[in-house]
């Protein structure tokens, strides 16, 4: 296989690009900096078409790779033909491969090789062949078989006809042309059929007696019937009309319609489908199903984490988080505005859960509005878990509109997927060993309004709760994909080297766990990094890693201006040639003082100037983009959180009320919005325009803030209904 031009016939570039990017691959430099820092070399492809990419590099030479160990076993037995070898060469998948390769693997006993050993292959051919006119007839030829010799028993004809059409069934079963064949038939006209398994009411009722085409099924429905299933809720097969699927086989294998051998045949065929091939390919088109599945999944679950990870942090303000609870308390931890605790508190405004005591609450409001206005608290972040609503009650009715606490006072419901997870693990108990679980979960809570990359980082990418069955899919795919999405946003945003915890620090391009770490040491024994070329001196970290992170590691304030930058060391004579050109100084760098940067080096002409300091016009370009906003934040651009002054109940939803609110998560079917009230709304794909939409991510994203109107609420069922037909 020429993998280089089948990956650009599949991605729809050209084979030098592939070429020279998969050059690049090898050499080992990571997806962010080919990205970023090599678009001469790769044409601009930016990292999603990178990662995709790699993941098919990875599978086409692993293709090629099995390839040639199926050539060389089948070689191996004295059996390769050119036909196989052709076949080998042109099949595009890993299971096509495996259906070539069927006949020739070692078998266990079966019925076909116990008739094998009994020398009945030729009576088998001798059936298959379907000669005009059979001399002599197939029963006298049979006789031929018939044999007592010990291990090889064929005791009469009989016996030996059903030995030959076994043999012939698994030939059929085994045969790659009718396997595919008969993979594509099912898939095209085939249905998933679910039955329930009990008259109980589960999540699961729409699929008590469901059947749907194959090629119609939706991902989420694959890996929820799979998920019933698992559970012993449904019962799940694939449905083909038997006679379709025989008659496919038959149109094949039965070339001689006048043939005595055709009665034979139509018996083994009937045998071979029933018994060995349709089992086999339905669990084959389930596996298929569920790994496309799979695969919408993760792109839909990556393109969720990627716009939580870049939601627009809130920076500049002190944060009280909010762990809510009920019989163990609320926990409260105050964060100033780069993130260092000031103080925490747990309180017990809920003691139990059926019955608020008044002293309770007046005594849990007094304390939250002490820290207020001791630490000059400007935001206060609710974690959304249990005892969510009731906090939010206390904090809008009871402590925002207290003549006592600090004017001016917010509050929002942040996302707890994850904090629990993160309060548990080691990194949590290394960052704050003297505090409890619930501590450092109310720490989280709030440094997540504050940068939601730096603290999010530090959760495993599947628990932050923007995806859709991520515990039923393929785990190491999916620990694979999410940590692709964090890393491209971690270096897409930069990191402050001096102040990143080591988690965050393990996602910059070029650093593995052991480097980060190293990292945080050398800061703390050393002080704060002064330049990038302090980095070398970081333990693990040598020449090719620092080539590969330094652009993406920032130190603000540095005596040279470039490495508080996007501007890549190996790229500052360049900088430093341009602000001569045009008269700049690195002090209109630091005062921002750029805006006339681009306009003089268009004038003068872009590639005009890559001829003079040699470079391409992508490296330029970027140079020129960096010196104009130093140390820019890509979140910038993102919807700011909602912060909130009064609380907003699910009984004040009335249908045709219009309201704001914040996409929490999007799925297949549509996207969940917060519009304040304690359960989030859902926006069905039906509902989210006027026009048809094919998936809800062509119109709206994580952190979106967007004006939805109330179509239904069940107050009982706690489920609210939203559209958006009518405000396009």
């Amino acid at each position: 296989m020429d993998i280089l031009k089948t990956l650009a016939d599949e991605l729809g570039i050209k084979v030098e690009q592939v070429e020279k990017t998969v050059e690049l691959i090898d050499e080992g430099n990571t997806i962010p900096f080919i990205s970023r820092y090599r678009k001469e070399v790769t044409g601009s492809l930016d990292d999603t078409v990178l990662r995709e990419l790699y993941d098919r590099l990875q599978y086409l030479r692993k293709l090629d790779e099995r390839k040639e160990e199926i050539s060389n076993l089948i070689a191996a037995q004295d059996k390769l033909t050119p036909e196989i070898t052709f076949a080998l060469e042109n099949a595009k998948t890993l299971v096509e491969l495996e259906d070539i390769y069927r006949p020739f693997k070692p078998k266990r006993t079966t019925r076909a090789s116990v008739a094998r050993a009994k020398g009945l292959e030729p009576l088998a051919n001798y059936i298959l062949e379907q000669r005009d006119s059979y001399d002599p007839k197939i029963e006298v030829y049979a006789e031929e078989f018939i044999s007592e010799e010990e291990g090889k028993e064929v005791p009469d004809v009989q016996a030996a006809l059903q030995g030959a059409c076994d043999i012939i069934a698994e030939d059929i079963s085994n045969n790659a042309e009718f396997r595919k064949m008969l993979r594509e038939y099912t898939v095209n006209n085939g249905s998933l059929t679910t039955k329930g398994l009990t008259e109980e009411s589960t999540v699961y009722e729409n699929y008590y007696d469901f059947s749907e085409p194959i090629k119609k099924l939706k991902g989420h429905r694959v890996l929820a019937i799979n998920r019933g299933e698992k559970e012993d809720v449904i019962k799940v097969s694939v449905s083909l009309p038997e006679e379709d699927g025989i008659a496919q086989l038959v149109s094949r294998v039965i070339t001689n319609k006048d043939s005595d051998a055709n009665s034979y045949l139509m018996a083994t065929i009937t045998d071979a489908y029933e018994r060995l091939l349709f089992p086999a390919i339905e669990r084959e088109v389930r596996t298929s199903l569920f790994d496309d599945a799979c695969e919408g999944a993760l792109k839909v679950f990556s393109e969720n984490l990627r716009n939580l990870l870049l939601v627009s942090p809130i920076k500049g303000k002190t944060v009280l988080g909010y762990d809510p609870g009920y019989g163990h308390g609320c926990k409260l931890a105050v964060v100033d505005k780069t993130g260092k605790v000031l103080d925490t508190a747990v309180i017990y405004p809920f003691r139990s859960k059926d019955k608020e005591n008044e002293a309770d609450l007046e005594k849990s409001k007094a304390t939250i509005i002490k820290l207020v206005n001791k630490y000059d608290v400007d935001v206060i972040a609710i974690g959304n878990g249990t005892a969510s609503r009731e906090s939010e009650k206390l904090v809008a009715q009871r402590v925002l509109k207290d003549s006592q606490c600090r004017s001016g006072v917010k509050y929002t419901i942040v996302s707890e997927a994850g904090a629990s997870v993160y309060s548990a693990s080691k990194f949590a108990a290394e960052e704050f060993p003297d505090f409890d679980v619930m501590q450092r979960s109310a720490v989280s809570i709030a440094r997540r309004l504050q940068d939601p990359l730096a603290e999010l980082v530090k959760i495993e990418p599947k628990a932050i709760g923007v995806g859709q069955y991520q515990h039923d899919m393929k785990q190491a795919r999916l620990s694979e994909a999410l940590g692709g999405v964090v890393e491209d946003c971690v270096n897409g945003v930069g990191v402050d080297i001096n102040t990143a915890s080591y988690a965050l620090l393990s996602y910059v391009s070029g650093i593995n766990l052991t480097a980060a770490k190293n990292i945080v040491a050398y800061r703390e024994k050393n002080g704060e990094f002064k330049n990038r070329q302090q980095i070398l001196k970081v333990p693990k970290i040598g020449d090719k890693a620092f080539t590969q992170c330094a652009g993406f590691l920032r130190i603000p304030g540095a005596a040279d201006v470039f490495d508080s930058t996007g501007v890549h060391p190996e790229s500052y004579e360049i900088a430093d040639a341009l602000l001569k050109k045009f008269d700049f100084t690195y002090d209109d760098v630091r005062n921002k003082n750029l805006t006339l940067l681009r306009f003089k080096a268009t004038q003068y002409g872009i590639s005009k100037l890559c001829a003079e300091f040699g470079c391409g016009e992508p490296t330029l370009e970027d140079i020129i983009s960096e010196l104009e906003k130093p140390g820019r934040d890509i979140r910038e651009d993102a919807p700011a959180p909602v912060l909130s002054s009064d609380i907003l109940e699910i009984e004040d939803l009335k249908p045709e009320m219009l309201l704001k609110g914040t996409v929490r998560n999007v799925v297949d079917f549509g996207c969940f919005v917060d519009i304040g009230v304690h359960h989030d709304g859902l926006l069905h794909i039906s509902e989210m325009s006027d026009r048809y939409i094919k998936h809800p991510s062509e119109l709206y994203s994580v952190g979106d803030v967007i004006e939805v109107r109330i179509k239904d609420v069940d107050v009982k069922k706690h489920r609210i209904s939203l559209t958006r037909k009518g405000l396009n």
